[in-house]
């Protein structure tokens, strides 16, 4: 948004200290906060009030004090720059407050102002304070140098943010008529002259010093701090993530504001080598500001227009080009770059504020209402910058110190948001996975029941099967034979068939208990039990086992290979 933070004599100054809270893209998002609307509302009452107590009332000027004698009719007359005493001749009468570009136009040089008042008392204490010299300027009384600025030549000291205040020695003083000469030095192009003079009560004055001060320069230091840290920390954030690109906007907005904000408290051009180029860059880093404000607005809401974008992306580059290469040509026609600017943030924060009306979001609403008066401000110190109306002193800086909070509680707002929104995902992560965990244990816990179900009934079956083909086959084969014997058959034999099925049950039995045994163990009580049948049948066996380590049998095909060896 325009902000004119100086008086009219130095030119087209102007800043804006406004940001918005980003939100993710989408304009279909801003949907209404039904639960927090209310009270939102009623905060944004309260706030509109005290905007416009601070800014309608705060720079209203006090009636001069008691006591103090104001100096707003003298005469003036111009010089070369190394004039060290006033000129005898060309004194024109003027009134203070004096834009002598208006007068002598294009005279780059010194100004001499003289201005007298009457003391009746010279013992009395008695201060001076000059209002306002723009580029800089010395101050004299009677003759005797009581304030000075560092340089008075190319590159010029910028004192002009700040009034200069002198206690003057009675030594100076006389009876009657005293004269205050001012010398000011400028440059034509910048609107350069002398404010109202003062001189009277010491106690008065420096305290309208005071309050002069906060807001001309003060105030302005504040807001150069608060931009610069805001700044910093959205570009930290946006740093560390690169995909919210609103803090990115944001961080450029307030670090290039930050940059032409340094106008008003600077006292030297350093680095730049003259006011020219200091012109050009202030008016550069203002486009630039207005430039990446327009783009924060549009992610804030989750818009992107690729013209736009790079309409703005050339403006810039131009600006800066433009301070770079030709910095006399940009800085005698700033007013039409900070004109550039001023559009930029004026219809940036038009469209935002039709898209917060629109979508009744909590935080859009607090950040436009944050706005609203500050535009509303930045309306009349336009007016006065350009010359439209008469005044000296600019109200727009007393609302950016709240604009800034507003900004922060948006941001702060956004980021807040986020981290709940992020914390009740983790919440509902975290339930989603109890529930897939309890139903994969549960689902587990039924697969293994089935497993183990479905190996003992292969058991009881693998079981019937061995009990059918090997200890079923010999009890047939033995009914058979003693169904075949002869009726006087010795009773040893029928021992003899008996112990054999018992050995056959036994090689079943065991077997199927030593189902998860490997080679060697299987094969031991085979050959025991073997080895005793052939022992009983009178064939002598010999046995030689080689390579146990390779095979892996289960028992099962143990006990098969056996039963088919022993029918054959």
């Amino acid at each position: 948004m325009p902000y004119q933070e100086h008086l009219p004599q130095t030119g087209g100054r102007f800043a804006y200290r406004g940001g918005v809270r980003g939100a993710r893209a989408g304009t279909a998002e801003l949907s209404p906060y039904r639960s927090s609307a209310r009270r939102v509302r009623v905060c944004l009452r309260w706030l509109l009030v005290a905007l416009a107590t601070i800014a309608f009332a705060a720079p209203a000027s006090a009636a001069d004090e008691p006591g103090v004698a104001v100096l707003e009719h003298g005469e003036a007359a111009r010089s070369g720059w190394d004039a060290e005493v006033p000129p005898a001749a060309g004194w024109v009468p003027v009134t203070l407050l004096d834009l002598w570009h208006e007068r002598w136009p294009g005279h780059d040089g010194v100004v001499w102002y003289r201005l007298r008042w009457h003391q009746d008392d010279p013992r009395r204490p008695t201060a001076l304070l000059a209002d306002y010299m723009s580029m800089s300027g010395a101050i004299y009384v009677n003759g005797e140098a009581v304030a000075r600025d560092p340089s008075l030549v190319e590159p010029l000291s910028r004192t002009w943010h700040a009034p200069h205040y002198a206690l003057l020695p009675a030594s100076l003083l006389r009876a009657g008529e005293n004269t205050v000469w001012l010398r000011v030095s400028g440059l034509s192009a910048y609107q350069p002259g002398a404010g109202l003079v003062r001189v009277g009560d010491p106690q008065a004055l420096q305290q309208r010093y005071r309050s002069e001060r906060f807001q001309r320069y003060d105030i302005k230091l504040i807001n150069l701090a608060m931009s610069a840290v805001l700044g910093g920390v959205f570009l930290l954030m946006w740093l560390l993530r690169r995909k919210d690109s609103v803090y990115g906007w944001f961080a450029l907005t307030e670090l290039a504001g930050a940059l032409y904000g340094y106008n008003h408290i600077a006292t030297t051009v350093w680095p730049l080598p003259g006011t020219d180029a200091w012109q050009a860059f202030n008016a550069a880093f203002y486009v630039v500001a207005g430039a990446c404000y327009a783009l924060f607005l549009l992610r804030y809401c989750g818009r992107r227009h690729p013209r736009l974008e790079r309409v703005l992306a050339v403006l810039s580059a131009l600006a800066l080009l433009s301070a770079t290469l030709a910095p006399a040509w940009m800085g005698h026609h700033r007013n039409l770059w900070f004109a550039a600017g001023g559009l930029c943030y004026y219809v940036a924060i038009g469209w935002f504020m039709a898209q917060a009306w629109r979508s009744r979001r909590p935080d859009a609403l607090v950040l436009a209402a944050c706005l609203l008066l500050p535009v509303l401000v930045s309306f009349r110190d336009f007016a006065l910058f350009f010359g439209w109306i008469e005044g000296t002193t600019y109200w727009l800086s007393l609302t950016s110190v709240l604009t800034l909070i507003g900004i922060g509680f948006v941001l702060s707002y956004r980021f807040v948001t986020a981290m709940r929104r992020v914390e009740g995902f983790n919440l509902e992560l975290k339930r989603e996975v109890e529930a897939a965990t309890t139903e994969l244990a549960t689902t587990l816990s039924r697969q293994h029941a089935l497993e183990l179900a479905h190996s003992r009934a292969g058991e009881r079956l693998q079981l019937v099967r061995d009990l059918h083909d090997g200890f079923g086959g010999t009890l047939v084969a033995t009914i058979a034979q003693l169904e075949a014997a002869p009726a006087g058959t010795p009773r040893a034999q029928v021992v003899a068939t008996l112990k054999e099925l018992r050995d056959d049950l036994r090689l079943v039995i065991d077997s199927t208990a030593r189902e998860h045994a490997d080679l060697p163990a299987q094969l031991a009580p085979l050959r025991h039990r073997l080895g005793r049948l052939l022992e009983t049948a009178d064939i002598d066996s010999r046995w030689r086992l080689e390579g146990l380590e390779g095979p892996s049998w289960t028992a099962r095909a143990a006990w098969t290979c056996c039963g088919c060896c022993r029918k054959r």
